[in-house]
């Protein structure tokens, strides 16, 4: 009998609660939405659903911002609406995961409003405060993810508290264990609801050097997508990546241990190098998964996509699932970011993430080959990256509704869309699910294979060939060839050809020394004897 873990081998749908369905007409996606379009989901063949933030939150950042970590933000729906959407979920195979945001809280999170009221609060003592230096100045040059001083003086106490995004997101003071307690009380309340895990906001930021030293500058230049690290000149070595956060991914693997069906704990690691990313794993004692951003940022090159892979596979401990993604709601899409529009390379990008080892993780609307949105700037709703605001990229670009059909409201409401609709009008649900050649098409038919290959494990994989044109590796019984050029390429293809980036099933290249390979095309293979 196989005892994996759910996630070996599962294919992971980042739902946006606000673009996904509105259920009630007012312009924004809510869970009664979503409930209705889990009959969609379920033909797409995914086995988890990880929503975007739905608790309490005044919205600075979007659900980000909690201000109650035990509740349903009003405008998304209410508990009894979330306890229905994980049981209808779970009728249909499917099961729940919710954002945590453990780094932080919202500014009116209760916690804040009496550590700020009362100094002598037991609350204060649940933040991150320091006194100015014997200057004046600021207590470090810590800067916020915006690009500004990350510390906001408090008037009242003659302190500054810190915040690593805006000052309406106080950071939380790991170093104190009545944060530790509070959090493994909320944990176990979602738990006990049904929820199957945690993707967790910021891994990596949990704590802060305990000295408050300075960050060290950073002269090179960032380029926006390629890096991680250097934003603003300044290098996160003091408030990101401390080492005593590992201290709390194995205190909760081992209460989700203690669960009859152990959660997943998803990390939103957000380091520069693969390296950077194991200690996260500890020895299999910590995160589960942990998203892996230097294949995210790597540029869409065979070589570069490759190496990430080899290096990540050949360093995460014994038995560590990878997961691998293109999207999400911080960033450029893929298909705009890797495939610059072009859907030869976004098809090409979904048949390698869909079948390397672990787990595949899809944004709503990847698999429709949805591209990055050009919003004006008068008409951002994200506060953090609004105008784009010290040369950040709007992420509400990323973020518009999804297109369901043609129709005036596209399917998602009646109402008037919370951000302008995706230009394109031909990138809908209901055309793309009645064209067996779609990206729809292909996505889902890749979601299939993959679960009746992987089988609920995590695949072995081996490369054969990387070239500036090429990548072809065998992961499990398949085999995955992959021309990553212009041109057409011929090489020798042995095995059962079952699907092609480029055509779904139709028209599948034939195998033997004389085999041809479309521009910009992968083929997947049942890997010979």
């Amino acid at each position: 009998m196989d005892h994996s873990p759910w996630w070996h081998g599962a294919t992971l749908y980042h739902v946006y609660v606000r673009s996904f369905q509105d259920g009630d007409g007012d312009g924004y996606g809510d869970l009664q939405g979503l409930i209705g379009r889990l009959d969609y989901l379920q033909w797409l063949g995914v086995e988890a659903l990880w929503l975007s933030p739905t608790m309490p939150s005044p919205n600075h950042d979007w659900g980000y911002d909690v201000s109650d970590y035990r509740g349903v933000h009003p405008e998304l729906g209410t508990l009894d609406d979330l306890d229905v959407l994980i049981a209808q979920a779970r009728e249909r195979g499917m099961r729940v995961v919710l954002d945590l945001i453990p780094n932080h809280t919202s500014s009116e999170h209760p916690w804040f409003v009496e550590a700020r009221s009362d100094p002598d609060s037991p609350y204060r003592d649940y933040y991150v405060w320091a006194p100015p230096k014997s200057d004046g100045s600021l207590p470090n040059n810590w800067l916020d993810d915006t690009g500004e001083p990350a510390w906001t003086w408090d008037e009242k106490s003659g302190e500054y508290y810190f915040h690593n995004f805006l000052p309406e997101q106080p950071d939380l003071n790991w170093w104190n264990p009545a944060v530790h307690a509070e959090f493994a009380a909320i944990m176990d309340f979602w738990f006990d609801r049904g929820i199957a895990g945690f993707r967790i906001d910021v891994a990596n930021g949990l704590y802060k050097d305990a000295l408050l030293r300075d960050n060290p500058t950073h002269d090179g230049a960032y380029i926006y997508g390629t890096e991680v690290q250097g934003r603003y000149g300044m290098q996160h070595l003091y408030n990101f990546n401390q080492p005593e956060v590992h201290d709390v991914y194995r205190e909760w693997r081992r209460r989700a241990e203690n669960r009859a069906e152990t959660p997943l704990l998803l990390g939103e690691t957000w380091v520069a190098r693969v390296d950077e990313l194991v200690p996260y794993f500890g020895d299999d004692d910590e995160l589960q998964l942990g998203f892996n951003f230097p294949f995210i940022f790597a540029p869409f090159e065979a070589p570069a996509l490759s190496r990430v892979v080899a290096e990540s596979l050949a360093s995460f401990p014994e038995g560590t699932c990878p997961i691998w993604a293109g999207s999400n709601h911080d960033l450029p899409r893929m298909a705009t970011r890797w495939a610059a529009g072009d859907n030869r390379k976004t098809r090409l990008a979904h048949t390698l993430m869909a079948t390397l080892p672990g787990t595949y993780a899809l944004y709503y609307g990847d698999e429709l080959g949805m591209v990055d949105s050009d919003i004006p700037a008068r008409l951002h709703r994200d506060p953090l990256t609004a105008g784009g605001r010290n040369g950040q990229w709007p992420r509400d670009n990323a973020r518009a509704p999804m297109r369901w059909d043609r129709t005036v409201g596209a399917g998602f409401t009646t109402g008037t869309p919370w951000l302008p609709l995706p230009d394109d009008e031909s990138v809908n649900v209901a055309e793309q699910r009645a064209d067996s050649a779609s990206t729809l098409a292909l996505v889902r038919a890749l979601v299939l294979l993959r679960r009746e290959a992987f089988a609920g494990g995590i695949a072995g994989y081996r490369e054969v060939e990387v070239s500036d044109s090429r990548w072809i590796y065998t992961c499990g019984p398949l085999t995955v060839a992959a021309n990553f050029s212009a041109e057409p390429q011929r090489l020798t293809l042995t095995g059962e050809p079952l699907l092609s980036s480029a055509t779904v099933r139709e028209s599948l290249p034939e195998t033997g020394t004389n085999s041809t390979l479309r521009p910009w095309e992968a083929v997947v293979l049942r890997t010979a004897g």
